[in-house]
């Protein structure tokens, strides 16, 4: 396998974009290996390295199903219910809490 060109940050040449960027596109690196590399220096540590993938290999994003939909949506409801009372939170559960906040702290959240 060859080297990777090594680029510094902020000086890539046109055609190549980091996973984020094809993102904000609509593409997805479709299976394509990397073609580059970023790399930003950092003092007293190695520098901050990011991949880079030719754009016009790129693939467009495959599109949400529903089924998909339906999963992502039933993910989401079991982030935000509480495993103690079983209620809906309206937010998602912190997971340094565990539980919802009056389940967590039950002496502030008595009536």
């Amino acid at each position: 396998m060859s080297a990777l060109p090594v680029y510094r940050w902020r000086l890539a040449p046109d055609g190549y974009a980091t996973r984020r960027q094809l993102r904000a596109r609509g593409l997805r690196p479709g299976g394509q290996d990397v073609a580059a590399q970023l790399e930003r220096p950092r003092r007293r540590r190695g520098p901050l390295v990011a991949y880079l993938y030719r754009v016009d290999l790129a693939k467009p994003v495959r599109p949400m199903t529903p089924a998909r939909w339906e999963a992502l949506a039933k993910a989401n409801a079991a982030r935000r219910t509480c495993p103690d009372c079983g209620r809906d939170a309206g937010y998602v559960i912190p997971p340094t809490l565990g539980t919802c906040v009056p389940c967590a702290y039950p002496e502030q959240y008595a009536a």
